[in-house]
């Protein structure tokens, strides 16, 4: 049941299993951990009732069993277990959210997640929002440097965002790409705390992260590239 373009997959360690939403069917899929071949997923959430419509992001809480979904202006928020035409345990959305909603990501341990904001921003909620909520901090403005926003990442830890920023829609190789981190209760226009940028680095158009804390390192997947590079970054995982 994938499809030929799924841009986000999740894994769930707590549980071995894979996340992964495909947008042509309106579903959010659930693969055991070890899944191989044309093996089925073990739930699905899918039906008029989940109200997806395109999902193409999804963010995981283990801790509070939740599947956090961007989706079309706002964000549905689904039990992990969940499987069939479920409705949302959580809806945030309304013109006071100000989401944009094409990434997000969860930090379970201060009850916070952070999600793309319209006119070049990041928006950080309380994890429990519902409804036409404020954002708790908006990053934004000329010194954040942001461009677009493609797929951010959590270190819960030290309260760290990290996010990849692929430059402006359509250029092959854009001029300005990087990936930058900010604190979760960064508020207005703020400069990232640390960047990777510049020609040392090698990035042409970062899309991806992820964190590994064990061993210090931080993976970026560049789609001008086409591979994924590992950074050594011990300075971030301080806290």
């Amino acid at each position: 049941m994938l499809s030929r373009t799924m841009h986000d997959i999740r894994y769930n360690a707590v549980d071995d299993e894979v996340l992964v939403p495909n947008p042509f069917s309106n579903a959010i899929l659930t693969f055991r951990g070890g899944a191989d071949g044309q093996e089925p997923p073990v739930r699905i959430i899918q039906g008029p009732n989940t109200e997806l419509n395109g999902p193409d992001r999804l963010a995981i809480d283990v801790v509070h069993k939740e599947i956090f979904v961007p989706n079309r202006g706002g964000v549905l928020v689904f039990p992990l277990d969940g499987n069939g035409d479920v409705r949302p345990k959580r809806a945030i959305r309304g013109p006071d959210t100000q989401i944009e909603g094409s990434s997000i990501a969860v930090d379970p341990v201060h009850d916070l997640f952070a999600v793309t904001g319209r006119e070049r921003a990041i928006l950080v909620f309380n994890r429990t929002a519902s409804g036409n909520a404020k954002p708790l901090h908006i990053i934004r403005g000329p010194n954040a440097q942001i461009d677009r926003i493609n797929q951010m990442a959590i270190y819960p830890e030290g309260k760290l965002l990290v996010v990849a920023m692929p430059g402006v829609q359509g250029d092959m190789e854009p001029p300005r790409v990087f990936v930058g981190m900010w604190s979760l209760d960064d508020d207005g226009d703020v400069a990232p705390k640390w960047t990777l940028t510049g020609k040392q680095t090698g990035l042409k158009k970062p899309f991806a992260v992820a964190l590994n804390p064990e061993h210090k390192e931080l993976y970026v997947t560049d789609m001008r590239l086409n591979g994924v590079m590992t950074f050594s970054v011990p300075e971030i995982f301080q806290h």
